[in-house]
């Protein structure tokens, strides 16, 4: 069914990435970087059914090829660390055609980027797998009127108070602050972009006849009772899709069992509350006492002897005794009260599923993002020391240190391309770690493994203990229906009594 998924990242070249090799890669093209002089060929990649370049109104018509659009991104950006492309990655519902699904792209890119004045770059991909998804490159840097390109930001002189600029004998400049040309980068525009995805999805499903919705909303920002499933990562879910099971799958199907069974269970909690709730609606509603005496007087049914009559009442009147009893109640306003109180159960079972689970997600997650900042940190290592080569080659004068350093650099080069996933994983793992680990972070240190294994170890037991909690809730529900069964057979016994009765007074 549709999901939601939409994730932003910045494609910049103090990664060493590229914005040519990325278009190349994702629209299964060959492009070569006129930057550096390197070829990117991806024309053998499969899955990709659809590419586009859409430009604003005042971008150059040329733009329209994508070879020609981004080496001029590669060109106009001079900084060794210059942010080259903003990619926007979009899960595509499965329940439309691939036609409905370029639509839905290319309505939401127009209005929300290429409007804003971005040239947008679609690629969508889809390799039958039920993965169907877009990404979508957008640029960075404006159009000025004349279609050249613009600045990203511009200088805004700090005047005194004649309104002169102030100069500054230190740094041997006026004093300035840099202010942005654009809002793109504002901290709002993503929830905007997010929140207005949901609602294109859900129009183009509305329009094509399917009941689908997706919501960019956390679970808790919606108000929704089901415990979140953890992401299952690239290795686990084509592991899953050939039929094997992971760790992290079975953690997600035990999430979908317990969401399932605590549904179940309030919507009988709710129930049985419903019953009470009409069962004391008369001013005058009997007591449990009257009801007690009411399952001991029950006549015979037809085909039944009074005394198998009088044993079943026995039993079903010591059952509510028994339950009444145990559970301290002694009128139907102890009833109602332990009725309640289920319900105060259910969602102090469902506040601690929600919670440990909550907790074990991102333990997981520290986890596993340890797991790749310890494998691909290698790669890492090995691509700086190329690269550290070519500098310092770099330095070196003399036509044959030039072309050695040029050698080095196109080795560096290589390695990053051969190995960019990995160090692409390394980074981000350790951006995870920084972010988690905050002042504590030490590179020459391995991350707390054990001590996040050792609470991911405890936090288990007592989900197991909550468990137990639910099975003894799900079995006083169980009991708690039994006796609602009785006392509507009693309730039902008495009006089929009394309706003959009533028959005759009108009838007199």
């Amino acid at each position: 069914m549709a999901i939601y998924h939409l994730s932003i990242k910045i494609i910049g070249r103090g990664k060493g990435m590229s914005a040519v090799a990325a278009a190349a890669y994702r629209a299964g093209d060959k492009i070569t970087n006129e930057y550096d002089g390197r070829t990117h060929d991806y024309t053998r990649k499969g899955g990709v059914v659809h590419t586009a370049v859409l430009l604003p109104d005042n971008a150059p018509a040329e733009y329209k090829d994508r070879a020609v659009l981004w080496n001029a991104v590669e060109k106009v950006e001079k900084a060794k660390n210059s942010q080259l492309a903003r990619e926007i990655e979009l899960a595509l519902p499965v329940e439309l055609t691939k036609d409905q699904n370029v639509f839905l792209v290319y309505e939401y890119v127009k209005r929300h980027f290429v409007s804003a004045g971005m040239c947008a770059d679609i690629a969508i991909h889809d390799t039958g797998g039920g993965n169907p998804h877009a990404h979508v490159m957008l640029t960075m840097r404006p159009f000025n009127e004349d279609k050249s390109w613009g600045d990203k930001q511009r200088k805004v002189y700090i005047l005194d108070d004649d309104g002169n600029k102030i100069y500054d004998p230190k740094k041997r400049q006026y004093k300035c602050n840099k202010e942005q040309t654009t809002d793109w980068n504002e901290h709002d525009k993503a929830e905007v972009w997010r929140a207005a995805w949901a609602d294109y999805v859900n129009g183009v499903l509305e329009h094509n006849g399917h009941a689908e919705r997706i919501d960019h909303r956390s679970y808790e920002r919606q108000g929704v009772d089901i415990i979140p499933s953890i992401k299952l990562g690239v290795a686990a879910h084509q592991m899953e899709k050939r039929g094997i099971r992971t760790e992290r799958g079975d953690i997600n199907r035990e999430i979908e069992v317990g969401n399932r069974q605590l549904r179940q269970l309030k919507a009988r909690i709710v129930k049985l509350q419903s019953w009470l709730d009409e069962e004391t609606k008369n001013t005058e509603p009997p007591t449990l006492a009257d009801y007690l005496q009411a399952i001991f007087d029950r006549r015979a049914q037809p085909g039944k002897s009074s005394t198998s009559q009088s044993i079943y009442n026995i039993k079903d009147a010591a059952r509510l005794l028994n339950f009444i009893t145990r559970n301290d109640i002694r009128d139907m306003a102890g009833l109602d009260g332990h009725f309640r109180s289920m319900i105060g159960r259910q969602q102090d079972i469902r506040d601690k599923l929600k919670s440990t689970d909550r907790r074990l997600k991102t333990l997981d997650e520290h986890i596993r993002q340890s797991a790749s900042y310890k494998t691909h940190r290698k790669h890492k290592v090995r691509y700086e020391k190329l690269y550290a080569e070519y500098q310092t080659l770099k330095k070196e004068t003399g036509f044959g240190a030039g072309r050695k350093a040029q050698k080095a650099l196109a080795a560096a080069n290589e390695y990053h391309e051969t190995y960019s996933n990995e160090i692409a994983m390394y980074e981000s793992a350790e951006k995870y770690l920084r972010d988690v680990l905050q002042g504590r972070f030490d590179p020459k240190k391995s991350p707390p493994v054990s001590m996040w294994q050792a609470e991911k170890t405890k936090l288990t037991a007592e989900r197991k203990l909550v468990e137990a909690d639910y099975g003894k809730l799900k079995n006083d529900v169980t009991e708690a229906e039994q006796i609602r069964k009785t006392i509507y057979s009693v309730v039902r016994a008495e009006q089929q009594r009394t309706q003959p009765q009533r028959a005759q007074d009108i009838d007199r």
